[in-house]
């Protein structure tokens, strides 16, 4: 089965395996993450039927011809690919077209595809709002963190007629946000609790590696902000080229924010936006931007490189 997509439909949780994607009108969920090279993710999907319904008479029954490669329980390698340019979207298409020939016993079969154009519009629009939920956790007083952004807890709902609404869930790791870490002690206990409740790929820098003598504070949410956005922009997070390296280390590439753009003669986004992810990445908390910070700035940045 392939699938093609980008933008902020990539964003349920691929990272962390969990989730849901559709391809056209069938609904998948992510069970986990089998490989990866370049832009291109193979995941381990599995279809969701209502509970009346057996796998036999799922949605992708009913499409594919020949039933001897439907899956007995339901399970299915789903390829994603990062869409950047017209010249990979010719790939793209190329290789569903290849795919789509053969028929044989000893080849992978296509059996669904779907290509899904994200525009300017989701940055525009829903990110935000992302910033707005998150004012209003640290304007509380003590300022709370969430400690848990990522693209997985953003919650989109659509109303005819309106614009969608994004929502900040999942308050489970949610705590006061201002901690003074005095002891090496202290600080272990910190990691241990940060990898327990904050996802890997969108952890601050100073969850990973906390000094004996530190003052953490809501300003780890706005490092998972950064993260976000940069996953809104290009449906992965800015460092998780790190695990498909020889040697790689993802904690490494986060403590040195060591991001890794897209490369291309033609960046889908203006320098500017570029500036502003690294901005909330400084691997300083003490020089990282607060949340009022960065609403005071994304509303004109926004409306300069949407134009």
């Amino acid at each position: 089965m392939g699938c093609t997509f980008s933008g902020f439909n990539a964003m349920y949780d691929a990272a962390n395996g969990g989730g849901d994607v559709w391809i056209n009108d069938i609904r998948f969920k992510i069970v986990r993450q089998l490989g990866e090279g370049g832009f291109a993710y193979v995941y381990l999907v599995k279809e969701v039927t209502s509970d009346s319904s057996s796998i036999s008479a799922g949605g992708l029954a009913k499409k594919v011809k020949d039933p001897s490669h439907l899956s007995d329980d339901g399970t299915y390698a789903m390829k994603k690919v990062l869409i950047q340019n017209n010249e990979q979207l010719e790939l793209v298409r190329e290789e569903i077209r290849v795919s789509s020939l053969f028929s044989h016993r000893n080849l992978l079969p296509l059996l669904d595809h779907a290509i899904i154009s994200v525009k300017h519009f989701d940055c525009a629009k829903l990110f935000p709002q992302l910033c707005a939920g998150l004012e209003h956790m640290h304007s509380l007083e003590p300022p709370y963190a969430h400690n848990d952004v990522k693209p997985g807890n953003v919650l989109l709902t659509y109303r005819k007629g309106e614009s969608p609404l994004a929502i900040l869930m999942d308050f489970g790791s949610a705590r006061p946000a201002r901690r003074q870490i005095r002891s090496r002690s202290e600080a272990l206990q910190l990691q241990e609790w940060a990898s327990e409740h904050c996802a890997a790929p969108f952890r601050a820098p100073e969850l990973w590696d906390c000094p004996s003598h530190a003052d953490v504070d809501e300003r780890t949410d706005i490092w998972a902000l950064g993260c976000t956005l940069y996953a809104i922009m290009y449906g992965v997070s800015p460092f998780e080229y790190a695990l498909g390296e020889s040697g790689g280390s993802l904690q490494l590439a986060i403590v040195n924010a060591q991001i890794k753009w897209p490369a291309g003669p033609k960046p889908q986004y203006p320098e500017a936006l570029h500036q502003f992810v690294t901005w909330m990445l400084q691997p300083q908390p003490s020089v990282r931007p607060r949340i009022d910070d960065i609403v005071f700035h994304v509303d004109k940045l926004i409306s300069k490189f949407s134009q």
